[in-house]
């Protein structure tokens, strides 16, 4: 897929921001598409285009741009059907309003879309997916979408768990890990795929940019897994603490669960629940990056360590931890 111009949903949030900012210094025109009344932290020289959220004014949004980077979407969601309200029905009017106009897509979706998977069973592009919550199961129809109603050349990009300058995802472990203070909020020996919020941008543009990338899925991710005590062990590291590994008990887990679901009900938004308990029971999330090594000629170099140490930098200069 080679295009010239790019319009980015979602690019006042951590990924999307990030990704517009790539697409800049790439060279590509950039423009984002915000609330109407929105758009103030943009990269600079990104111009907002506000729109709402409705195929027919994501069309007149997308007019003369021959790429759309789908972004936008929730995390934290009250069930299922908040989350496709969003996710995917947001997803069905990207996918129409690209139709309309003729722009390529580009949809980042998740790993959490394809499931679980370890080092030594990692998830792979070709696996059936089996996502274990209701935001891995909005993302999974979310790329169904696309491959079913997208008539436009299309790629779709499952980043794992992404970290970096502006993300508030690890934002509370920095904060703690800054006192002396370690939350482990999944089993010490879990092991995950990450990725620095610059390598996955890098490869989203190349992604972007590779008439191989069309019509294909990528998972992105460093090529290294890390242990929930490796990360915590990471930021310890980052601000010269000790960490001692310490395990959550099942039996506590599930009473988190249970009293984040009540929140939710109560309309109080709560760190975990049971979506993030289905995540806490599962083996690992890992996957395979070949495809993307193979395809983009795409591997994330950023450490864990430096990933961390950059992250944690930008926190301290902004004010944020």
């Amino acid at each position: 897929m080679s295009a010239r111009s790019v319009s980015v949903t979602g690019a006042t949030g951590f990924v999307g921001w990030h990704l517009a900012e790539a697409f800049r210094d790439a060279g590509w025109p950039v423009s984002a598409v915000v609330r109407p009344g929105g758009g103030r932290a943009l990269p600079e020289a990104v111009t907002p285009m506000p729109a709402a959220f409705d195929a027919a004014a994501l069309a007149r949004a997308f007019e003369g741009r021959d790429l759309v980077v789908h972004c936008a979407g929730l995390i934290r969601a009250r069930n299922d059907a908040a989350f496709d309200a969003v996710n995917v029905d947001g997803t069905r009017a990207v996918v129409e309003a690209c139709n309309r106009t003729g722009a390529a897509l580009v949809l980042i979706s998740s790993l959490a879309a394809a499931g679980p998977g370890t080092p030594s069973h990692p998830r792979r592009e070709g696996d059936p997916s089996a996502p274990v919550n209701a935001y891995g199961r909005s993302k999974w129809r979310s790329e169904q979408v696309v491959r079913d109603r997208a008539r436009t050349p299309w790629t779709i990009v499952r980043p794992c768990a992404v970290y970096g300058p502006r993300d508030r995802g690890f934002l509370p472990l920095f904060r703690l890990a800054r006192r002396g203070l370690f939350v482990q909020p999944t089993p010490a020996q879990m092991p995950f795929t990450l990725v620095d919020v610059g390598d996955l941008s890098r490869a989203v543009v190349l992604a972007a940019s590779s008439p191989r990338a069309v019509g294909e899925t990528f998972f992105v991710g460093h090529p290294q897994p890390q242990t929930t005590a490796q990360i915590l062990g990471t930021l310890a590291q980052v601000y010269g603490r000790r960490y001692v590994p310490r395990g959550l008990p099942r039996p506590l887990a599930r009473a988190a669960a249970a009293i984040g679901d009540l929140a939710w009900r109560c309309g109080t938004k709560f760190v975990f629940d049971s979506g993030r308990y289905a995540e806490f029971k599962a083996d690992g999330f890992v996957c395979s990056v070949e495809r993307a090594r193979a395809l983009l000629e795409f591997t994330a170099q950023t450490s864990l360590a430096d990933g961390f140490a950059r992250t944690a930098a930008w926190y301290r200069d902004h004010r944020w931890v």
